[in-house]
């Protein structure tokens, strides 16, 4: 599959800058443009470029004044800017250097070095994303892990209290699943919580829904603008659908066999308010975990 590719938002009020910029680097990036630096902020939120490459010399608003805006702006702040700029003293690269510019152009423009500085700079933000997006990801089940749950709830709650909206939280537990540790082995401990994780992930159906490895054989589902009734609907499918599944076991040399298992969930939903934790909507889910549990396990059980 074609790489899609990477987004330069290039801000200068010359014109034939832009078009100068844009010819050198139209043919490996998706080319945005702004006139001035109140435009390139409003375009930098909207189209969440990769990179930004900012003109010094600007009326009204300098490059300086724009950085300094960027670095204060959350969606963007993190948003790397090469200064595009005629001047080549050392106080005037230090001063960007000091407001965090992660590179200069000068000009007049040298293709190839525009092409060299840009293209560094893309490297280091792709692998940067790498990086970010594998510490995300259980390496097991390859699905989001603990780190990345809590990233998403924290988002999601923050939506829910501005916006009065309503959040499930499923907290899972495989039923008995040391049994099958002891006596099948870790390899095939494995196998049950990959195939799970598959199980999981099928059974979300909106684009916001959220499953990810709590750690061990615990699992989180997060529903945002989800009810309680909506929630205990997720939580049976899934608890059904756990229980249908024939695992793989290679339980004996030469021989092949399936296993089943079942899950005991705890449902928690709530409309959070400003004073109300997240801490504590988990915890209360996984209150509910354990009355399921002590309910004789393979079940869905409601926080009270």
């Amino acid at each position: 599959m074609k790489q899609k590719k990477n987004t330069l938002l290039i801000v200068d009020d010359e014109n034939t800058n832009l078009k100068v910029l844009t010819h050198i680097l139209g043919g490996d990036y998706i080319i945005y443009t702004a006139v001035n630096g109140i435009n390139a902020i409003e375009k930098a939120k909207e189209l969440l470029p990769d990179l930004i490459l900012l003109d010094i010399l600007m009326p009204e608003m300098d490059g300086y004044q724009t950085l300094s805006a960027i670095k204060q702006t959350d969606e963007i702040r993190k948003t790397p800017v090469i200064f595009i700029t005629g001047l080549d003293s050392k106080e005037d690269e230090e001063k960007g250097l000091a407001l965090d510019a992660a590179d200069y152009i000068t000009k007049p423009f040298s293709a190839s070095v525009v092409k060299l500085r840009v293209r560094n700079q893309i490297q280091i933000i792709n692998q940067l994303r790498m990086i970010e997006h594998l510490s995300m990801i259980d390496e097991l089940t390859h699905i989001p892990n603990r780190r990345s749950f809590d990233n998403r709830i924290s988002l999601e709650w923050k939506q829910a209290v501005r916006e009065h909206l309503p959040i499930s939280l499923l907290m899972m537990d495989l039923d008995k699943f040391k049994i099958v540790n002891d006596t099948y082995g870790h390899q095939q401990g494995d196998v049950v919580l990959k195939t799970l994780a598959g199980v999981f992930i099928r059974a979300l159906r909106r684009p916001a829904d959220f499953a990810a490895r709590w750690g061990g054989e615990e699992f989180v589902v997060l529903l945002p603008n989800t009810r309680l009734e909506g929630a205990l609907e997720v939580a049976e499918n899934i608890r059904a659908a756990v229980e249908k599944t024939q695992i793989p076991c290679t339980c004996e040399p030469d021989k092949y066999s399936e296993i089943s298992m079942t899950i005991s969930i705890g449902v928690n939903s709530m409309v959070p308010g400003k004073d109300d934790k997240i801490d504590t909507f988990i915890l209360n889910a996984d209150k509910a975990l354990y009355m399921a549990k002590d309910a004789g396990r393979n079940k869905v059980i409601p926080s009270p």
